[in-house]
């Protein structure tokens, strides 16, 4: 069913990791030249994958264990995607002028949040389905 509660969080997840890569910014260098996801091919392919998942996700609405799955391996995306940032967010950090780090590094955190929150919701739909399975 799509008026589930763990449909509004992949959907949030879905416009977190389809839309705010592109106007949030990753970092700005010293020289004053700001980095979008844009400019990332790794990120901005590993953004939209993201909102793929989550997209596919909703529609795997009949099959519970399939889209808890699939949140899981989007959750394992956006871990790699965060440990990416970090990585460049470390070799900014060496020169002599500091770096500004943009707020779009913490995308992936929400992502996970959401993803968390729709797997806690979709988990609780598998124990009421099989509470009533097993009163029949």
């Amino acid at each position: 069913m799509i008026q589930r509660i763990q449909t509004l969080f992949l959907i949030v997840v879905v416009l977190i990791a389809g839309l705010l890569p592109f106007f949030l910014s990753l970092w700005t260098n010293p020289k004053g030249t700001v980095f979008f996801a844009v400019d990332e091919p790794l990120g901005i392919a590993a953004f939209l994958l993201s909102a793929t998942l989550a997209l596919v996700s909703i529609f795997l609405y009949g099959n519970r264990k399939n889209q808890f799955v699939l949140n899981r391996l989007n959750m394992i995306l956006n871990l790699f995607l965060l440990g990416f940032f970090v990585y460049r967010s470390l070799n900014l950090s060496g020169e002599t002028v500091v770096s500004e780090k943009g707020i779009g590094m913490l995308i992936p955190v929400f992502s996970i949040v959401f993803l968390v929150l729709a797997n806690r919701a979709i988990k609780k739909d598998e124990d009421l389905v099989k509470s009533v399975d097993r009163l029949r």
